[in-house]
């Protein structure tokens, strides 16, 4: 396959990889297929840079980390490289790297997302890094590499060897996403590596997209981001921000009318309402928290709503165990793994009905 770079040196890529019949791909042609993160203004966002400054200052900065970002095809390469210019990392002393500033690769076998391997960004990352992964095997198989969670990503390019095939991945068997809306739990935090954030296993369970909202420290429930959300083309929407509430007071004077310009919009949309997860001593009064969002599902149920769902996430890490997060308020993989459970099984009800 002749690559553009050839009749053009301006779109050649410089690289230290390692591989001398490595031509690399900007994700932005085809046939690459990009979800749940749009490239604006130079960097990949969660939302439109607009909207994102009409709701906080936070949402500004957070709406373009990557979280949920994917980009998917088909290929034959023996090798799967990446040329990432990042123009900001997110390093924190309880938050691995490779979660916070890597990509990971899956790769379909069998009908199945299957993990295969991470690029991992070298400590000393600054700005962007390149990394390869041998796949052991030359079969035609369709690729989903994940973005980071917590840093910017404004270019990224993939590298294949120049005899491999390209092709377009299949769609999700459900093409219309599941939105998130929450706190840095919902964003990701602290997951070892981005396909293991919570919404990122549920879409490997049921094979549908996503858009990841969550917005670390910053999910408020303001207006304009319930009514961008109200907008959204979406199969299924959960929100959990009272983490992030910085009172109960604002929580009952934000929570269900979020739910209410949300239902407003889309009458017939599922919507699912989870309280905080982390232990006790991280929230200030969990159980008021917690009859705040109750009261929101109980009063549609008492309108007549019958696509409204509740999860009280107290009792997730009270049954899995308080071993399940990193520093007693975001989950480490256990913990990803009993949120996906317990909200996964949930949207399998929506899914069937």
């Amino acid at each position: 396959m002749r690559h553009i770079s050839e009749v053009d040196e301006s779109l050649k890529v410089n690289t230290t990889i390692g591989k001398d019949d490595v031509v690399f791909y900007d994700i932005e042609k085809e046939p690459f297929k990009i979800y749940g993160v749009k490239l604006e203004n130079g960097r990949y966002r969660r939302m439109p840079e607009a909207t994102a400054k009409s709701v906080s200052d936070a949402l500004d900065f957070l709406h373009s980390q990557t979280s949920g970002g994917r980009v998917r095809f088909k290929t034959d390469s023996p090798y799967i490289a990446i040329h990432a210019e990042m123009p900001y990392i997110g390093k924190m002393p309880h938050f691995a790297l490779t979660g916070a500033a890597g990509f990971d690769i899956y790769e379909k076998i069998d009908g199945k997302e299957t993990y295969r391997s991470t690029l991992v960004p070298p400590f000393e990352i600054t700005d962007g890094y390149e990394a390869v992964q041998n796949r052991r095997t030359d079969e035609l198989r369709e690729v989903t590499i994940n973005f980071p969670l917590y840093s910017d990503v404004s270019k990224l390019y993939i590298g294949l060897s120049d005899k491999a095939q390209l092709l377009p991945a299949d769609p999700y068997r459900y093409e219309k996403p599941i939105v998130y809306y929450g706190h840095s739990i919902t964003q990701g935090g602290c997951a070892s590596r981005p396909g293991n954030s919570y919404s990122a296993m549920i879409s490997r369970r049921f094979d549908c997209n996503f858009v990841n909202l969550g917005f670390s420290g910053s999910g408020r429930g303001e207006r304009e981001i319930a009514e961008y959300i109200a907008g959204l083309d979406m199969q299924i929407f959960v929100y959990d921000y009272d983490h992030n509430a910085p009172s109960i007071d604002h929580l009952r004077d934000t929570h269900e009318r979020m739910f209410k310009i949300i239902r407003q919009a889309q009458p017939d949309l599922p919507i699912i309402l989870m309280t905080c997860t982390s232990m006790p001593h991280c929230v200030d009064d969990r159980d008021g928290r917690k009859k705040v969002i109750y009261e929101t599902y109980r009063n549609a149920v008492n309108a007549g709503d019958t696509n409204v769902y509740f999860i009280d996430g107290s009792r997730i890490f009270e049954e899995c165990g308080y071993d399940a997060t990193v520093d007693g308020a975001h989950p480490n993989e256990l913990g990803f793994s009993c949120i996906a459970k317990t909200v996964g099984d949930v949207i399998e009800e929506i899914l069937n009905d």
